[in-house]
C-alpha cells in the first residue's frame, strides 16, 4: 500500500481541507487516538467532526458489521424492505422516540447531513406553499445548493460562484447573541416579522443549530429557542432544528435541544447517526407533515444499509437507559474545567458552547491556527471554527476515557501557552 503523500498534491482535488491541517498519512484508529504511518499516535479532539460520538472502530458495532459482511447481508438496497433497516427503525422507535415522547417519521434521504436539510427545506415548502426559509447568521446548514444558501459563511457560499443560483429564497436574521449579550435578537426578530414593510416574505420555515458548530460553537438559550418556536407558529411556518453536528449525545443528551419544550416540526440527523462514521443521514418529521408522494424525493442512496447494522448497535449499547448520558455530562464538566484553564492563559479568551461541544474563542483566527498546529505537533488532533476560524473547538468522541481527555487538554494548555507567548513577542 502507497503511502507517498506526493500522490495527493499530484491527484486529489485543491478542495481538500483537513490534511492541509494534519499533513501525515493516517492507518490506524482506535477510540480517540489515531496512529500514523510512522507509528506516530495523537489523541483524536476532532472525531470525524462529530461523526464519531462513539469513537473509532466501536468493537461492538466493527463486530455486527463484519458478521453482516460476512454472512452476504444486503450492501444497497435502494429504499426496498431489509431486516436491517427494520431493526433500525424498532431500535430508534424504542430507545429514542418513545421516552421522549416523540412521534416522528424516519425518512431517509442521501447519505450526508446536506440532503437532510435539503429534504427539510423541499417539505416545508411543500406544506406551506411558501418559499421564503429563515436561517441565522453564523449558521452552516450543508454544502449543496439549497443548504449553502442557508449557510452564512462567506466562503462556503462563495464556492457557488457569483451568481444568485441557489443562494436565493433565504432570509439571514441575527442569532442569539450575535450582536452581544445586551442585545435581545429576539425582539428585533420578531419587529422584523410584524413589519409589512420589513422586506421579509412570509416564511416557510425557520431553520437553526442549537449549538453552531461551524459558526463558533454559539449555544442558543432556552429562552430564544422557545422564542422562534411560537414566532414560527405564529406566523404559520415550519420549525426545523438542524441537529446534525450537535445531536446524537454531544450536548449531554441525545437530541441538542431535549429540556427546552420546544417540539420541531422537523429534525435532520447526520454525522454520528451510524455509530461509526458511515455516511447516513435521515429527516425526522412529525407525523401530520410527512405529505411527499412515492419518490417525490428520490435517491440513490436512501439509506445505507451497513449503517443501520451499526447505528442499531450503537442505539442498543449508548441508550437503553441513562447510563451513557450521565458519563457524558460528567465528562462535560471535566471539559469545562480544563478549558477554563486554557482560557486563562489567553487575554480576553472565553469559553463557548456546551456538554462536549466546547471550546475557547481565544480572539484571533491566527493564534487558535497556531494553537492547534502545536497542538497537532505534541500529539493532538484539533480544530478551529467561528468566522474568523476564532475559536479552538473540542469534538472528542462521546467515548473518551477521563486519563485520554484529561492528557489532550494538557496537550492543548501547553500548545496554548507556547503560541500565546510566541504572539505576544511577535507583538512586542
Amino acid at each position: 500500500m502507497s503511502t507517498d503523500k506526493q500522490i495527493f498534491a499530484r491527484r486529489e482535488s485543491e478542495a481538500r481541507s483537513y490534511c492541509r491541517n494534519f499533513d501525515t498519512v493516517f492507518t490506524k484508529a482506535v477510540g480517540s487516538e489515531m496512529t500514523d504511518t510512522e507509528g506516530k499516535t495523537y489523541i483524536d479532539f476532532l472525531a470525524g467532526c462529530s461523526s464519531l460520538n462513539y469513537g473509532h472502530n466501536d468493537p461492538d458495532m466493527k463486530q455486527a458489521l463484519l458478521d453482516h459482511v460476512a454472512g452476504d447481508g444486503i450492501a444497497h438496497g435502494l429504499d426496498m424492505y431489509t431486516a436491517e433497516k427494520a431493526q433500525f427503525l424498532e431500535a430508534f422507535e424504542k430507545k429514542i422516540l418513545e421516552p421522549r415522547g416523540m412521534d416522528y417519521k424516519v425518512m431517509m434521504t442521501g447519505p450526508t447531513g446536506t440532503n437532510a436539510v435539503e429534504a427539510a427545506m423541499k417539505l416545508a415548502r411543500k406544506i406551506t406553499g411558501r418559499r421564503n426559509i429563515i436561517s441565522f447568521t453564523n449558521g452552516f446548514h450543508g454544502m449543496t445548493m439549497g443548504a449553502l444558501s442557508l449557510t452564512g459563511n462567506a466562503g462556503k457560499r462563495a464556492g457557488a460562484g457569483n451568481s444568485c443560483g441557489g443562494l436565493c429564497g433565504v432570509t439571514h436574521l441575527p442569532y442569539d447573541g450575535a450582536f452581544g449579550d445586551g442585545v435581545d435578537t429576539l425582539q428585533q426578530i420578531e419587529m422584523m416579522l410584524n413589519n409589512t414593510s420589513s422586506g421579509i416574505d412570509k416564511p416557510a420555515a425557520f431553520i437553526f443549530e442549537p449549538v453552531q458548530g461551524e459558526g463558533g460553537l454559539n449555544a442558543a438559550s432556552t429562552e430564544w429557542m422557545q422564542g422562534i418556536a411560537r414566532l414560527a407558529k405564529e406566523h404559520g411556518a415550519l420549525l426545523i432544528v438542524d441537529d446534525i453536528q450537535s445531536g446524537c449525545g454531544r450536548t449531554g443528551t441525545y437530541f441538542s435541544f431535549e429540556g427546552t419544550g420546544i417540539e420541531p416540526d422537523l429534525i435532520t440527523q447526520a454525522k454520528s447517526l451510524s455509530g461509526f462514521g458511515l455516511p447516513f443521514a435521515a429527516l425526522l418529521i412529525k407525523r401530520e407533515h410527512d405529505i411527499w408522494k412515492p419518490a417525490e424525493h428520490n435517491g440513490t442512496f436512501r439509506g445505507n444499509t451497513h449503517a443501520f447494522v451499526t447505528a442499531r448497535v450503537a442505539l442498543e449499547k449508548f441508550w437503553s437507559d441513562d447510563t451513557f448520558q450521565k458519563k457524558v455530562q460528567e465528562k462535560s464538566v471535566m471539559l469545562t474545567t480544563g478549558l477554563q484553564s486554557v482560557a486563562e492563559i489567553v487575554p480576553g479568551a472565553r469559553l463557548k458552547g456546551r456538554g462536549m461541544m466546547q471550546g475557547v474563542d481565544v480572539g484571533s483566527g491566527e493564534l487558535a491556527g497556531d494553537i492547534c498546529a502545536r497542538a497537532f505537533e505534541k500529539g493532538l488532533i484539533i480544530e478551529t471554527s467561528g468566522a474568523d476560524d476564532e475559536v479552538v473547538k473540542v469534538l472528542v468522541a462521546l467515548t473518551v476515557s477521563p486519563e485520554t481527555l484529561r492528557n489532550g487538554l494538557e496537550i492543548l494548555r501547553e500548545a496554548t501557552q507556547e503560541a500565546t507567548q510566541n504572539h505576544k513577542i511577535a507583538a512586542e
